[in-house]
């Protein structure tokens, strides 16, 4: 275990040296204030337009934002947070391949299966930092601003995004293991993804896919009852799990 713990420092330690982390956390707090901000400016810029509106023949009436408004720009910007997180992070292992660092490692008697792990923990705990630093900056600003109760079941929305991160990270793992370039990995991350949404597009079959748990917004409003988020909470789990799994052997037989 100590080897595994020393393998995720020196993961931090790199995302510290190529400033990766510092424009991880940059990123989300901007969208954490900018969540906030943009639902309270609103007001102000329909008002700013609204002779231009009229002109139009569009009329523009008082606006009562809420709390909901800054928590739908949250869940706007969460999938602009996590490609850029994916675009970040999309060489994690593809550039220790190609500078054959990981081989040093290795024949000093790191296993294999240590260096999968250790990395995915280290995306884990750097996705959780920023996702929750934005909500936890979004939340005050909403606290102070409004008032958050009026967002129904916020807490498994929240998390239910949060585990979305995490099967998008598995499948990163995956197939950084399977390709040996950046663009490998995104091509294969995203060709999951946009199948996942594809499908969840049918009626009966949407609520189980994991794109499903990034349906935020319809939760807050009240608009889907939690209990039919279970099966695709559970269907995420097992899916992040099975992708970490087969990640281990596949690494394994991996020429290096």
């Amino acid at each position: 275990m100590k080897s595994l713990f020393a393998f995720v420092r020196k993961e931090f330690l790199e995302q510290i040296r190529s400033t990766r982390l510092f424009i991880v956390g940059a990123l989300f707090i901007l969208f954490g204030i900018m969540n906030p901000a943009i639902a309270k400016l609103t007001p102000w810029l329909l008002k700013t337009l609204s002779d231009s509106l009229t002109e139009t023949g569009i009329i523009v009436t008082d606006v009562n934002v809420t709390a909901l408004d800054s928590w739908v720009q949250f869940f706007k910007n969460m999938p602009i947070g996590l490609i850029a997180f994916i675009l970040l992070q999309s060489t994690v292992f593809t550039k220790e391949y190609q500078s054959g660092t990981l081989v040093l490692s290795l024949t000093k008697g790191l296993e294999r299966y240590k260096v999968v792990l250790s990395k995915f923990f280290a995306l884990l705990l750097l996705w959780t930092l920023g996702y929750f630093l934005c909500f936890g900056i979004t939340y005050a600003y909403n606290a102070y601003f409004w008032d958050n109760s009026i967002a129904q079941s916020l807490l498994l929305s929240v998390i239910s995004w949060w585990l979305f991160g995490i099967f998008t990270l598995s499948l990163l793992t995956l197939f950084s293991t399977l390709s040996v370039s950046s663009v490998g990995v995104l091509i294969g991350t995203g060709a999951v993804i946009l199948a996942s949404y594809l499908i969840g597009l049918l009626p009966k079959i949407g609520k189980y896919m994991p794109t499903s748990l990034t349906s935020g917004s319809a939760l807050i409003y009240g608009g889907s009852d939690a209990k039919s988020y279970t099966a695709s909470i559970a269907i995420t789990a097992v899916a992040s799990l099975l992708c970490i799994a087969l990640s281990i052997p596949v690494f394994n037989k991996k020429q290096l």
